[in-house]
């Protein structure tokens, strides 16, 4: 029987990580795809050089390096789970984003996965399998980075045609929406303003925000026979916020209505 296999892009990464660790529960091996092979290797080594791990290191915004990746992806056995979790938001307003920076933004964001979807579609067909595309709140409402945004708003649509068009022949597709994560990145700003973490959490109905294994939790039950029913959706992992401001509630109750 051919061995199982669960391919994650940005893999280096902090979320990519505990997504690749955690469904390493469910497939016999994980593929760890990103650009960079440093970090890729880093990365192997936190799961102890695991042979059930392998890095490859690919452009997923590279039409011909996606389809090589599907191609030694297809040696190490059967494609069961596709997540989609590269990206990058870069310009903050909409004024500072400039046509390159748009261009980039979607092209990693959103290109991305039409294009391993693509690559993986076959193989994901001959084992009903997943997919799970790692969206954002921002792509649900307007929280800043408006081209990473926009992108991701493109992914969760992207995520329902799957869905429709796929589905006759056993192809889940599903969306997971992070709010923040305390990833390195958001270390990086701990470190310029330690408060930076207690004045995010009051705007999140659980007064915390989320972590990487929170995120992977998701993936892991999207991809599993627990959501055999469960295709078309965007889950958003983001401990409340896009269910409401609570503390924006609390200002205006607290106010003179007329």
């Amino acid at each position: 029987m051919p061995r199982s296999v669960a391919v994650v892009t940005g893999a280096a990464g902090d979320i990519g990580r505990a997504i690749a660790h955690r469904l390493a529960d469910a497939h016999d091996v994980v593929a760890l795809v990103d650009i960079d092979a440093a970090a890729l290797e880093v990365a192997r080594e936190t799961f102890g050089g695991s042979e059930n791990f392998v890095p490859i290191v690919c452009d997923i915004t590279d039409e011909a390096d996606v389809a090589l990746l599907a191609k030694r992806v297809g040696h190490l056995g059967s494609t069961k789970t596709l997540v989609n979790n590269a990206g990058a938001a870069r310009a903050v307003s909409l004024h500072d984003t400039t046509v390159d920076i748009w261009r980039q933004d979607a092209s990693l964001n959103l290109d991305a996965a039409f294009l391993t979807f693509r690559a993986f579609e076959d193989a994901l067909k001959s084992t009903s399998g997943s997919v799970i595309n790692i969206a954002s709140v921002n792509g649900m409402a307007v929280f800043g980075h408006p081209a990473y945004s926009a992108a991701k708003a493109g992914l969760i649509h992207f995520t329902k045609l799957v869905a429709v068009e796929y589905g006759k022949f056993g192809i889940r597709s599903n969306a997971v929406a992070p709010g923040t994560v305390r990833t390195q990145a958001w270390e990086a700003r701990a470190a310029a303003n330690p408060q930076v973490f207690e004045e995010a959490k009051r705007w999140y109905a659980l007064r915390r925000i989320a972590t990487a294994q929170d995120v992977a939790n998701a993936v892991y039950f999207l991809s599993s026979e627990q959501a055999a029913a469960i295709t078309g959706v965007c889950l958003p992992v983001d401990c409340g916020l896009t269910a409401g401001q609570a503390e924006l509630a609390r200002t205006f109750s607290q106010s003179e209505h007329y």
